[in-house]
């Protein structure tokens, strides 16, 4: 079976509402991430690397950054004569627009109808980790199964919304699956991947419109537990999950760990993304710079300790920077204060300015903003 047999389905808008903030002029999968990524960047590239040579993004609103970023797909090998990448935006008038998977699946039966590939790969961009496809499909081949969703063993991570927890037998047999369940401790809960073939996936999605039936962890999976062969694929790796304004902080937080960098950039395994041709960050005579990840484009003038600075960020002479994320452009003004701080882009805060958040609540600043 070749690696690129399968077909690529990426949802850019779920889980809008989780950080709202930040995805109130983006969608989710252009949320910026680790100093010169986006979230999407990461499934996009696990797919590539899997051997996918056709992706579909789905889109609802506010799109705009997400298309500036994909453009082509040539940072992903993805800019083609035939196959490539697919932006699919929503197709109708306003009060059709579709909110959950199901709806979104329902709106490109034509994009599945006229793709070639036997099996598809559908995920969300909530989630960072770094995963071979062509094993999940291995093993979904081995199992003769009909659905094969990808799982992760471990707490719940908070805020995360309706989290789905499987109860998987000794072969890998789904026997049940719970929907947002009051659960403490550590359990199998999954991460939104699921692999089935292209004609089977619009067979079922067609039966569950036909029902008015538009919840696809309800009505698509929990409802064919027991009719069809649903398998779960264990992930050992690194999972952050995007699912809080504090989630999101801390997940930046966590690049700072050296076993952390290097589960999720694998030099085997690289996260491709927009290339933006910059000179090296510059650092001033009286820069002190401890623990951070610093961009290409930045001057840094000022203190900054673990910190994450985007590409072309500027901290002027005084400023003091710490447990704060940096985003592109941004202009930190002398003698700054900053503690726990999320820095959208194009932002600038003139000098003298002292802003203090919390761990458990960092303050954030509006792309844009003056202050």
């Amino acid at each position: 079976m070749r690696a690129n047999n399968m077909l690529g389905v990426l949802f850019s808008n779920v889980h809008d509402e989780k950080i709202r903030e930040l995805t109130e002029k983006r969608a989710m999968g252009s949320v910026p991430f680790g100093g010169r990524y986006r979230l999407i960047d990461f499934p996009l590239s696990n797919m590539v690397n899997s051997g996918i040579n056709k992706v579909g993004v789905i889109t609802k609103n506010n799109y705009q950054s997400l298309m500036d970023h994909l453009g082509s797909g040539k940072a992903w090998d993805l800019s083609r004569k035939r196959e490539g990448l697919f932006i699919l935006p929503p197709f109708g008038d306003a009060s059709s627009i579709p909110n959950s998977r199901l709806e979104y699946l329902a709106s490109i039966h034509r994009f599945l109808e006229n793709s070639r590939e036997e099996y598809v790969v559908l995920s969300d961009c909530d989630m960072i980790f770094n995963m071979d496809y062509s094993q999940v499909l291995a093993y979904h081949l081995e199992k003769e199964a009909d659905i094969t969703v990808v799982y992760h063993f471990g707490k719940i991570p908070a805020g995360s919304g309706d989290p789905t927890v499987y109860t998987i037998a000794p072969d890998g047999r789904v026997l049940d699956m719970l929907v947002s369940p009051n659960m403490e401790g550590d359990c199998n809960h999954g991460l939104s991947i699921l692999v089935m073939k292209r004609e089977l996936l619009m067979s079922m999605v067609g039966d569950c419109v036909s029902r008015n039936m538009f919840n696809f962890k309800r009505d698509f999976l929990q409802r064919n537990v027991k009719n069809y062969r649903i398998y779960g694929y264990e992930f050992e790796g690194t999972v952050l999950t995007m699912c809080s304004m504090n989630a999101y902080f801390e997940a930046n937080m966590t690049l700072m760990l050296p076993k952390v960098r290097a589960e999720l950039f694998n030099p085997d395994r690289p996260i491709y993304t927009k290339v933006r041709d910059d000179m090296p960050a510059r650092y001033g005579l009286g820069a002190v710079v401890s623990n951070s990840i610093i961009a290409d484009g930045c001057v840094v003038e000022g203190t900054v300790e673990n910190c994450v600075l985007f590409r072309g960020v500027k901290v002027e002479k005084g400023a003091h920077l710490e447990n704060c994320v940096v985003m592109q452009d941004a202009v930190i003004g002398a003698n700054c204060r900053m503690n726990y701080v999320v820095v959208d882009k194009d932002v600038q805060i003139k000098e003298d300015r002292s802003l203090m958040g919390f761990q458990s609540y960092p303050v954030y600043i509006s792309k844009g903003a003056v202050i």
